[in-house]
């Protein structure tokens, strides 16, 4: 397939709706408190019976200090010790959720995100994956995929250290901007000297892989600004890279009121950033996987989209999709069986959930055939740009063309303005559609098509 991306400003400016991420289809606006933890025991036990590998997700929401553009579901403490019992909490679940699962069943992926993941301690942190250990069948080290991330302030050496002593072997990054105005700005100050001697130390101590985020459209941002930031981590030769989009909504995070409205760049300018981004990336070598995200032509991601296997989930793009997935802690998703799930969203409702002995879910869904069906249609556009209809028509025994009949007019305007060109067997995204690739999908979405209004960010 083509891993390139051509930006068209007028496209861009016609086709720049709100839309989802589709890191699930349904997402999560669509979970429903009918979906209990009798339901996800139900859907467990379908998990069970077509086995398969699993995957992990815990999050650890803590953080000592607040970054004004962050829309994460966070604790902000300096007090360590407020990690404890929601750690003591953690470890039940975890004992809880390894139960309904057969022992036998390898995890092949496993996930530390937040919040913060390196605000507990070292201790902490080696009981926390030892208890993991005890309840489920880690793959080994050159197997399995053990990723976590990574605020620099909150990391040394010898955090990097003991991370990789206890099986982690990929680290993510944040950094969103290196420029000092723009840092304070975001209350985010970060030197270069913290990120790269963490990344240093990743590389000394054997991590198979680096990726570094970084956001655009923050205040004080010009594209000038930003394309000195992009050189200095083209410098620092991370594997992938991570560029997203801001979605300024201080009316639903109260924390994003802290940045002045009129220090935001225009989206005009977001749009040059976005723009010189692309050709810095590119020209220095790395291959647009899609969603805001690049990679290094021989990382597994890059090869994994090339043979057909790349997947997406909650954590973002993945080479892992036979595996179900777990999460663990406070607003933490999972996908199991035909179903999305996700935990209390309060430190107070989980422990309360965890002290009488029950799954801490309090929402989900429970896939329908016609989700099934869309959801599949849509990963495969989302991962790889392109969609083999003979192939999709025998999977779901469907005729492609009669159930996407209401589809097939707005196909036809996307090819009128080259984002895709398609025919009775397939349907092809052109470089110019790569970036509109989650307006593409909305096409496909039944729940988008029914609604009036959306809640969800720009999808440029």
């Amino acid at each position: 397939m083509e891993q390139t991306v051509t930006f068209d400003l007028d496209l861009i400016r016609r086709y720049d709706a709100a839309g989802p991420r589709y890191t699930s289809y349904p997402t999560a606006v669509e979970f429903d408190e009918k979906f209990n933890a009798n339901s996800y025991q139900k859907q467990v036990a379908l998990s069970n019976q077509r086995s398969g590998p699993l995957s992990l997700y815990f999050h650890l929401p803590f953080c000592d200090t607040v970054c004004f553009y962050c829309a994460c579901n966070k604790i902000i403490t300096k007090n360590r010790k407020h990690a404890e019992p929601y750690l003591a909490n953690l470890h039940k679940e975890i004992a809880m959720q390894a139960a309904l699962f057969d022992s036998d069943r390898v995890v092949e992926q496993l996930h530390w995100g937040g919040g913060t993941p390196t605000f507990i301690s070292h201790d902490q942190m080696r009981e926390l994956m030892a208890v993991t250990r005890q309840h489920f069948n880690l793959a080994d080290d050159d197997n399995g995929e053990v990723s976590i991330e990574i605020d620099p302030r909150e990391a040394d050496a010898e955090t990097i250290a003991i991370l990789r002593e206890i099986g982690f072997n990929r680290i993510s990054l944040g950094v969103q901007d290196f420029n000092p105005q723009v840092q304070k700005a975001v209350n985010r100050i970060q030197s270069e000297e913290e990120t790269i001697a963490v990344i240093d130390a990743a590389r000394a101590n054997g991590f198979r892989s680096v990726s570094l985020d970084l956001i655009y459209g923050l205040p004080l941002q010009t594209a000038d600004s930003f394309s000195e930031t992009l050189d200095k981590i083209i410098d620092i030769n991370p594997d992938r890279i991570s560029v997203f989009n801001y979605a300024h909504l201080p009316e639903r995070f109260k924390v994003q009121r802290q940045m002045r409205d009129e220090d935001m760049p225009l989206p005009a300018v977001k749009l040059e950033i976005l723009q010189r981004s692309i050709e810095q990336l590119t020209a220095a070598g790395y291959v647009y996987i899609g969603m805001d995200h690049f990679a290094k032509p021989d990382d597994e991601l890059a090869i994994a989209q090339r043979e057909n296997n790349l997947y997406r989930n909650f954590q973002g793009y993945s080479t892992h999709s036979e595996c179900d997935l777990i999460g663990f802690g406070i607003t933490s998703i999972g996908s199991v069986g035909d179903s999305y799930s996700q935990n209390q969203r309060t430190l107070e409702e989980y422990a309360a959930s965890i002290k009488n002995n029950e799954l801490p879910v309090f929402r989900g869904i429970t896939l329908d055939e016609d989700d099934k069906i869309r959801r599949k249609v849509i990963t495969k556009l989302i991962c790889h740009f392109s969609l083999d209809i003979v192939a999709i028509e025998k999977e779901l025994n469907i005729n492609f063309a009669d159930y996407f009949a209401d589809v097939y007019p707005k196909l036809d305007q996307f090819s009128v303005d080259n984002l895709l060109e398609y025919n009775a067997t397939s349907i092809k995204v052109l470089p110019a559609g790569h970036l509109l690739i989650r307006t593409i999908c909305m096409a496909f979405d039944r729940y988008i098509q029914q609604k009036t209004t959306q809640r969800f960010s720009k999808v440029i």
